[in-house]
């Protein structure tokens, strides 16, 4: 004896409602960020400009761009984040480490490769870059809450290329310094080649353990 197939399932018109208001507020949501994205690469206008700490608290630092629309800005000069770390070995005797020239391991991971991840290409650049642009050069104090997050976020971009110790010895204590060159201009240009480099060493900063959560 053949069974009446069952009708369809019906949702409740609870569930529809649910179903909607869920689908409008991920459509806002979308809607929202491709906005704030979309401000925050944008020519300055009066939107961008009334709205720019709102804007730039969002776009940054997860979401940061390295261009402007319809106005490239390419890179003009040479950098190089390096750090220096003050390790303990297992019998208490302190130790201080050469420099670490960060940039150059990921230029070598860039190097030849077809697709470069973009955390090789930019992730320390535009750690670096956040930082010095929220922070006072005499004494390095954060400009506002932004400032306190950049510098954070670049601790914690460097400890994860470190890690928690270094040749055997636990990492107490780390300084981070820049190098930059500008590049010399083309054989065919009439500019004179730079002949100076700058240097910005920050402040030693303390490492603890709770320093590498969800790192």
């Amino acid at each position: 004896m053949m069974r009446e197939p069952r009708p369809p399932a019906r949702w409740s018109p609870a569930s529809l409602v649910a179903l909607a208001v869920t689908a409008l507020a991920l459509s806002g949501a979308v809607v929202a960020h491709v906005a704030f994205l979309f401000l925050g690469v944008a020519p300055a206008n009066a939107v961008s400009v009334h709205h720019h700490e709102g804007i730039d608290a969002y776009v940054q630092p997860e979401f940061a761009q390295d261009w402007k629309l319809f106005a490239p800005n390419p890179m003009q000069r040479n950098d190089a984040v390096g750090v220096r770390v003050t390790t303990v070995d297992a019998d208490g005797r302190p130790r201080l480490s050469d420099w670490i020239n960060l940039t150059d391991q990921d230029v070598e991971a860039i190097r030849g490769h077809l697709a470069p991840s973009h955390v090789d290409q930019n992730m320390l650049r535009r750690a670096w870059d956040s930082y010095v642009a929220t922070h006072s050069v005499q004494g390095d104090l954060p400009k506002g809450a932004r400032g306190e997050l950049t510098g954070t976020y670049l601790k914690r971009v460097v400890l994860q290329r470190t890690g928690s110790t270094w040749e055997g010895g636990r990492i107490t204590s780390m300084q981070v310094a820049g190098r930059f060159t500008l590049i010399d201009p083309p054989a065919w240009s009439r500019e004179a080649p730079p002949d100076t480099t700058e240097y910005r060493m920050l402040p030693w900063w303390p490492v603890a353990p709770q320093d590498f959560r969800e790192l």
